[in-house]
Formats: C-alpha cells, sequence, structure tokens
C-alpha cells in the first residue's frame, strides 16, 4: 500500500472506531506513543486511551486529510480538520496531526497525535 492508501485506511478506522467504542484504539499506540490533546501531554498506550475516553461520547465529521512522507521511511504524517460531537452537543470544529511509524510490512503504529478544537479565530 501507498502511504496515501495508508492514512486514509488508518484515519477511516481511527475515527469510526473513536466513535463507535474508543476501547479499541488501543492497539493502535505503543508506550512510546505521545498524545497532546488541548495543551496537554500524554504518553503510553494506556494513558492515551484513558484521555480519549474521558472525552466521552463523540462523533467525527472528517473534512479534509493531508499526507505526507516523514523524513524517517517508515514514517507518514497525516493532519486532519473537520467537526466533532461531543456529548450530543453542538459540532466544534478540530483538526489533528499524527505521526504513523512503520513497525513492519503494512503495519504502523501512532507515535506522535495532537489534537485541537478550532474557535472562532
Amino acid at each position: 500500500m501507498s502511504a496515501e492508501e495508508v492514512a486514509k485506511a488508518f484515519v477511516q478506522h481511527f475515527y469510526a472506531t473513536f466513535d463507535s467504542n474508543a476501547d479499541h484504539l488501543g492497539g493502535l499506540f505503543s508506550d512510546q506513543s505521545m498524545l497532546t490533546f488541548e495543551g496537554q501531554q500524554v504518553q503510553g498506550a494506556q494513558n492515551i486511551l484513558q484521555k480519549l475516553k474521558a472525552v466521552g461520547p463523540v462523533k467525527h465529521n472528517v473534512k479534509t486529510t493531508d499526507i505526507q512522507p516523514s523524513s524517517n521511511p517508515n514514517a507518514i504524517v497525516i493532519f486532519v480538520t473537520g467537526a466533532i460531537q461531543i456529548g450530543g452537543d453542538n459540532p466544534l470544529h478540530f483538526c489533528e496531526f499524527f505521526q504513523l511509524v512503520g513497525t513492519g510490512p503494512g503495519q504502523y503504529y501512532v507515535h506522535n497525535c495532537v489534537f485541537r478544537l478550532n474557535y472562532g479565530l
């Protein structure tokens, strides 16, 4: 699969899983993974999963996905924009950055993830 195919499949899987059962996201992260969520940093798969689940029930609507190869030939960077509805409230705009790192042929984990809500600027 090309980097673009991997990234598009990852984005679809990540948000569909987050929206339906965030418990199943744990396998996408490792102990080295880092999440910055609205300025708060957490590291490690368990801590990241705990932080994501604390958001509560969500529904994502992805608007754009930009993909680039990283300086590491086994890594892909992804930038996503869209809307998120948290707990049935009005949707808010968000942006999210991922760096996927390959661990083997066709196998990746999220090494870096940065999430921000976009308020009126």
